[in-house]
């Protein structure tokens, strides 16, 4: 029910709908008695209402970017991803969530494997598998939280969701002579403290290569996270809000010298991620060497360390819990390898 009384020279119009109240302060009782009328058939039809028709995409996402993707560690490139997605598919983030159906997901999945025109007009390029499907991994997730736990919505348009052929894992191996270029082209020494920035970036990969550390785990290194007694680094990493605790990392004795130098810094790095990425890239460039990323390095090392200890302390090494994604991404010996050491 609705009721209007005056108001400090005006008219004030007060809304009651089972429980729930508004109010709002015009000039005219004609104006209050109109918006009294107009709100309480909003409100009575927002009680029996589809919740999903209630909430568009656009605000689902950016709840979800404000309250789950602030948590991650991931969170800032998470967070430009769903405004990409804003940004570029405005139809799509503007419907109600209770109309959206899974041909409205595989429409903006195809658009984005095959390309489409951007918010300017400008044709934006198709991107990889795996870009994709990092994609569904995040949207996906947020239409289960706001279907359980915010109950926005009962829908849910990843169900029949036709799931992408896999990517087939990279084989690059990293030769010695590759390494000794990189490194000199950096004007890196081995134990030598690092002055420069691609001095950094070369001990980084070193680093790399002995531990199978991720690049954004070395660059956490420092009189904090390194016990040199234990040899043991701790750190954290992108799945820590799934496991609750950070990692530790066994370091062998080549990889305790090649970070003695720089040990009792409190940052063992001055780098960014962003800068490291960048150096390396163009020191690769420079000696013409092809096909090679720093992430490279992680596998190369577990390819090593196989060959030494068994496959349930190498998965402890690598932080692996899934030993198939150990054995078919990150093992990388071939069969002409194994074959000279049989």
């Amino acid at each position: 029910m609705a009721s209007i009384t005056q108001h400090k020279g005006g008219w004030r119009a007060q809304v009651y709908v089972s429980g729930s109240r508004d109010s709002q302060v015009f000039r005219t009782q004609r104006e209050a008695k109109l918006w009294a009328a107009q709100r309480e058939t909003q409100m009575r039809r927002a009680r029996t209402a589809d919740p999903g028709e209630l909430h568009t995409l656009r605000e689902m996402l950016e709840r979800y970017s404000d309250e789950v993707s602030v948590n991650k560690r991931g969170e800032r490139a998470e967070r430009l991803r769903i405004r990409a997605f804003l940004r570029d598919f405005p139809a799509l983030a503007d419907m109600p969530l209770a109309r959206i159906r899974t041909p409205d997901i595989a429409s903006w999945r195809d658009a984005r494997l095959n390309g489409y025109a951007g918010h300017d007009g400008e044709p934006v390029a198709s991107v990889s598998t795996a870009a994709v499907a990092r994609d569904i991994n995040w949207l996906r997730n947020a239409f289960t939280v706001a279907r359980k736990e915010w109950q926005w919505t009962s829908q849910n348009p990843f169900e029949g969701l036709r799931p992408l052929p896999a990517s087939p894992p990279r084989s690059r191996r990293i030769t010695p002579r590759e390494v000794k270029r990189i490194c000199r082209t950096l004007g890196y020494r081995t134990g030598v403290t690092p002055e420069t920035k691609a001095q950094e970036v070369a001990l980084a990969f070193l680093v790399a290569l002995r531990t199978a550390m991720r690049a954004g785990e070395i660059l956490q290194l420092g009189r904090n996270t390194l016990d040199m007694q234990r040899r043991v680094a701790t750190v954290q990493h992108k799945m820590q809000h799934v496991t609750g605790r950070p990692r530790e990392i066994p370091l062998s004795r080549h990889a305790m010298r090649l970070l003695r130098p720089v040990a009792d810094r409190e940052r063992c790095f001055t780098l960014s991620s962003v800068s490291l990425d960048a150096l390396f890239r163009k020191a690769r460039d420079r000696l013409l060497i092809s096909d090679l990323h720093f992430h490279d390095a992680r596998a190369e090392a577990l390819t090593r360390l196989s060959r030494r200890v068994d496959v349930m302390t190498l998965a402890r090494i690598s932080g692996h819990s899934d030993l198939r994604i150990l054995q078919s991404v990150y093992y990388r010996e071939t069969a002409a390898d194994i074959a000279a050491r049989l």
